[in-house]
């Protein structure tokens, strides 16, 4: 079973354990006669609007690509999260105004053993659904079903705080119900945002995992006639499919024929193993022991004493251009990359007097 299937099947899950909670609550109101249960178990088929929505936007991410979108639609899934997320922060804010009402002016809650069979069942459904979808979600890296999951978690503990709020009441005539109300409400609030930052992160091109990023370069430099691998960058057009590029040092000598076979076999193996569709750049490295080589090691010992310096890449020599280029990754600390590059440059020129010096600043996109 593919992921968007389990994600509409987990979805499913939650839109029926909601319509038949609102069943049970609907049938015991009309039996029970009380408007305040009946109109809870609407509330529980609005519940359900969560799980819709979830439903929507895989359904939506599965779109192909077209003209527009070559990409595809996977992002879709990251506005159905911030779509559950506001619902969330909706239902906190809206419980906190309630609380408040409740503390500035306190009511006594009364309750019937239907009424109290009702909440405990509603308590003890939604808890396991919560977890449940929630789990779920986590498992298939759906921000979709981690914030349904969690929205059904949050209306248990507000039911729950309800009933613990009127056994105070019962027990020593205390009333918290607007204060405990309060405190938990502000929870979700905070939840809330936290569940609507994960989406947008992604939107605005989070950074990858740093496994990732490491098992990558692993499985780049284990292949053979690879001599360093740099510049990684990752792009996440939605949780199944990812665009990235990346340079791999090789030598001078290899030649263009082995360079494509290698460059091939790199970017198939991107695709099989991760689902990505790599990019994949050369550097030549300066082989064997002649006038290039010596100036490529005096550039690079050169730039290694520079303790904000991380990493030097990307030498490159033309006798035809007149030109020696090289690529540096300074550290965060470094503000100004037109300073640093100036002074590199006044620098490196005594080692090629007559070569135009070109300095390049990457910066680190991955790690």
């Amino acid at each position: 079973m593919d992921r968007q299937t389990q994600i509409i099947r987990t979805s499913w899950v939650g839109i029926g354990a909601n319509v038949l909670l609102a069943a049970f609550k609907a049938v015991v109101g009309l039996i029970a006669g009380s408007v305040a249960i009946v109109m809870d178990a609407v509330n529980n088929l609005s519940d359900a609007l969560s799980s819709v929505i979830t439903i929507v936007g895989t359904k939506l991410s599965q779109r192909p690509p077209d003209r527009e979108h070559p990409f595809g639609f996977g992002r879709v899934e990251y506005f159905s999260a911030i779509i559950i997320a506001l619902i969330v922060l909706a239902a906190g804010v809206t419980s906190l105004v309630e609380s408040v009402k409740k503390i500035i002016a306190p009511t006594a809650p009364s309750y019937t053993t239907v009424t109290l069979v009702v909440i405990i069942v509603a308590i003890a459904v939604k808890i396991v659904l919560g977890l449940f979808v929630k789990r779920k979600g986590q498992q298939l890296k759906s921000d979709a079903l981690v914030a349904s999951g969690s929205d059904a978690l949050f209306d248990a503990i507000i039911t729950l705080a309800t009933l613990v709020s009127a056994g105070i009441m019962l027990m020593w005539n205390v009333s918290v119900d607007g204060w405990l109300g309060a405190l938990i409400s502000l929870l979700i609030i905070k939840a809330g945002f936290e569940m609507l930052a994960s989406p947008i992160n992604e939107l605005l091109g989070k950074k990858v995992s740093p496994e990732l990023v490491r098992q990558i370069k692993h499985d780049v430099a284990s292949q053979e006639g690879v001599r360093g691998v740099f510049d990684l960058i990752l792009h996440n057009y939605g949780p199944d499919v990812m665009i990235g590029s990346v340079h791999i040092g090789v030598d001078d000598t290899i030649s263009a024929h082995d360079i494509h076979g290698l460059t091939r076999r790199i970017s198939v193996m991107m695709y099989e193993r991760y689902g990505i569709i790599m990019t994949v750049g050369i550097y030549a490295n300066a082989t064997g022991s002649g006038p290039v080589a010596e100036l490529q090691s005096a550039v690079m010992k050169r730039l290694a004493e520079h303790k904000e310096i991380v990493q030097v890449h990307g030498f490159y020599y033309s006798e035809r251009d007149r030109m020696l280029s090289v690529d540096v990754v300074p550290d965060i600390s470094v503000r100004d990359d037109a300073a640093l590059v100036g002074t590199l440059i006044v620098e490196l020129q005594p080692l090629a007097p007559d070569m135009q010096i070109i300095v390049v600043v990457d910066h680190n996109y991955s790690e």
